[in-house]
């Protein structure tokens, strides 16, 4: 199944936005709230960065994908573009030598290594119309029989 959402570029909107993935059904619990994580630092990113100094009546289009095996999560917005796993690698490299030096430690970029440890994979890629189009799938949890296991909530 799939569920879509369009939201001005409002932080504000965020309660909207956790409401409507809230909402989704057949979603385990554990990667509900895996996906909410990347969900809300993505969406907060594209508010604050990707969208900072555009209008606010900007769209940002949000799909999430349900099927059998996992989910998909989609986020297109306005921003300017940049490759996403160059920037998470050098935030890893970053993260990696401020564990030298405590005190060095940076303040960004950690939901952006949170993301990419949480996706079984993740894209974003600049789109001819403009827009830049962040892609994540996240796969359910197998069970022992080799399938996915079955949600244990519906809302």
């Amino acid at each position: 199944m799939r569920y879509e959402m369009r939201t001005p570029t409002d932080i504000y909107a965020m309660a909207k936005v956790q409401q409507w993935f809230a909402a989704i059904p057949n979603i385990p619990p554990k990667v509900r709230m895996q996906c909410n994580l990347v969900l809300v630092e993505i969406f907060t990113n594209v508010v604050c960065y990707a969208h900072g100094d555009l209008p606010e009546d900007t769209p940002i289009d949000l799909q999430v994908t349900v099927d059998e095996q996992g989910l998909e999560l989609h986020i297109w917005d306005f921003g300017a573009p940049f490759n996403l796993k160059r920037e998470v690698e050098l935030q890893r490299d970053r993260h990696q030598r401020a564990l030298d030096d405590p005190d060095d430690l940076p303040t960004g970029g950690r939901g952006l290594m949170i993301t990419n440890s949480i996706a079984d994979q993740l894209e974003y890629l600049p789109l001819p119309d403009g827009r830049n189009h962040f892609w994540m799938r996240k796969n359910f949890p197998v069970t022992p029989e080799g399938g996915a296991a079955p949600p244990t909530e519906h809302s």
